[in-house]
C-alpha cells in the first residue's frame, strides 16, 4: 500500500494523508479518524526514508559496522541508542564484509552513495574501507568516524579511546607491582590502534628505567587464538627467563592467554600476571576477573552520535563551536592544556575537523599480584 492507495480508499488527497502521517492539526477529526481506520485495515506503514526524500530532507542515520557480533560493538551502541531515542532520526546498519578484496570492501559505500537513503553516517571501526569515506563526504554526506583501527583520513571527525595513556597506565601497574620482566603481545601492527598501545608500554618502561627486551615483545591478532600462541612461546622459555607478566593488546587476546597458562599448567596470578585491553562485558565475569584497562565504549558512542547530530543541524559550523553546540560535548571544547589540568575526560587534537581522544582507566581485578619470589631476588 502506498499513500495514493490511503488516499484513494479515503477518498481524499495525497496532501490530506501526509498531513495525517505528520500529525498536523489542520485535518477534520472525522476525516483523520477515517484515514487511520483505512491505514490499521490495511496494514500500511509509511516509509520513513521515502517521506524524508519527499521533504527534502532524511530521517535516517546510517551507522557502519564491521559485523554486529564484535565485542566491542554492543556497548556503543547503547550509546549510540541512548542518543538518538531522543531525536526523530531512525538507525540504519550498513555491514562491512570481512572480505580482502577492494572491491567488496567498496560496495556497501557505493550503496550509501547509490540509495541516498541517509541524512549522515558513523562509521565504527571501518579499517581499511576508511579510505572511501571522504567520497561520502565531498558528495554532502556528514561522517563521523568512531575508533578507527587505521590511519583516519585528516579532513573526517574522529573519536577515538587514549590508547596509549591506558597501556601506560597497565604497564605502571606491573612495574609498580614488582615485575620487571614484562612481555607485550601486541596487536596486528597495521592498525594505529596496535601502534599506540605499544607506545605506552614503551613509554612505561623507559620512565621506569627498564631496557626494552625484543624477546619479550609478540604479535597476535587481537583474538584468543593469537594470544594463545603467543603465550605458549612465553611459557616455554626456561623458568629465569620467561616474563613474570604480559600485557595483551586487547581483552580476547588475554583470555588466549589464560588458556595457554592452564596448558602450561600456570597459576595467574601467582605465576604470572596479566593485563588486558578493553573491558569487555565478560572480563568482569572471567576467572579469575580480568585486570584490564576500559575504553569508555558507550560514552564513545554517545559522543560520536551527538558530533554527527551537531554537524548535521549546523554543517557549516567550525569545529570548537561543533563541539559547544552540543551539552554533552560541550565539556570537550577547552583547550588541551586546560582540560588536563581539570582532569577532563577527554582532549582534543584538533578542531578542524574535531578529533576527541576519551580517556581510559585501569580497572584492577583478579589477574595481578606480585612476581614470584625467584623473581624478585
Amino acid at each position: 500500500m502506498t499513500i495514493s492507495d490511503i488516499a484513494r480508499l479515503a477518498g481524499v488527497s495525497k496532501a490530506t494523508v501526509s498531513r495525517v502521517l505528520n500529525h498536523k492539526p489542520d485535518v477534520d477529526p472525522v476525516t483523520r479518524e477515517r484515514i487511520l481506520r483505512i491505514m490499521e485495515e490495511h496494514n500500511f506503514v509509511p516509509s520513513v526514508a521515502a517521506s524524508g526524500l519527499a521533504a527534502g530532507k532524511g530521517h535516517l542515520i546510517g551507522v557502519l559496522v564491521p559485523a554486529l557480533t564484535w565485542p566491542l560493538i554492543p556497548d556503543i551502541m547503547r550509546g549510540i541508542a541512548e542518543v538518538v531515542e531522543e531525536t526523530s532520526y531512525e538507525l540504519v546498519l550498513y555491514s562491512i564484509k570481512t572480505s580482502n578484496h577492494e572491491r567488496d570492501r567498496s560496495d556497501v559505500i557505493n550503496r550509501i552513495l547509490a540509495n541516498r537513503l541517509i541524512a549522515g553516517l558513523l562509521a565504527i571501526f571501518p579499517g581499511q574501507s576508511a579510505r572511501y569515506l571522504p567520497a561520502l563526504q565531498r558528495q554532502g554526506l556528514p561522517v563521523v568516524l568512531l575508533d578507527d583501527q587505521g590511519l583516519p583520513p585528516e579532513q573526517l571527525p574522529w573519536i577515538t579511546a587514549d590508547n596509549r595513556a591506558g597501556a601506560y597506565a597497565a604497564t605502571r601497574h606491573l612495574i609498580e607491582l614488582g615485575h620487571r620482566r614484562i612481555a607485550h603481545i601486541q596487536g596486528p601492527l597495521k592498525y594505529q590502534v596496535s601502534r599506540e598501545r605499544f607506545q605506552g608500554y614503551c613509554d612505561a618502561l623507559q620512565d621506569y628505567g627498564l631496557p626494552l627486551d625484543p624477546s619479550l615483545i609478540l604479535q597476535g591478532d587481537f583474538m584468543p587464538p593469537g594470544g594463545r600462541a603467543c603465550a605458549c612461546q612465553f611459557f616455554a622459555m626456561p623458568e629465569r627467563s620467561r616474563p613474570t607478566a604480559i600485557f595483551a593488546a586487547s581483552d580476547l587476546t588475554a583470555y588466549g592467554v589464560m588458556g595457554a597458562a592452564e596448558e602450561f599448567g600456570l597459576r595467574i596470578p601467582e605465576d604470572v600476571s596479566l593485563v588486558g585491553f578493553d573491558d569487555i562485558s565478560s572480563s568482569g565475569h572471567m576467572r579469575p576477573p580480568l585486570t584490564t584497562v576500559r575504553q569508555p565504549l558507550t560514552e564513545m558512542g554517545r559522543c560520536a552520535l551527538e558530533l554527527l547530530l551537531s554537524l548535521l543541524e549546523t554543517p557549516d559550523r567550525p569545529g570548537a563551536a561543533l563541539l559547544r553546540a552540543s551539552p554533552l560535548l560541550a565539556r570537550f571544547a577547552g583547550s588541551p592544556q586546560s582540560q588536563s589540568q581539570t582532569a577532563m575526560t577527554a582532549t582534543i587534537e584538533s578542531a578542524e575537523p574535531v578529533r576527541l581522544r576519551l580517556a581510559t582507566t585501569l580497572v584492577v581485578r583478579a589477574t595481578t599480584a606480585p612476581p614470584p619470589c625467584y623473581a624478585r631476588l
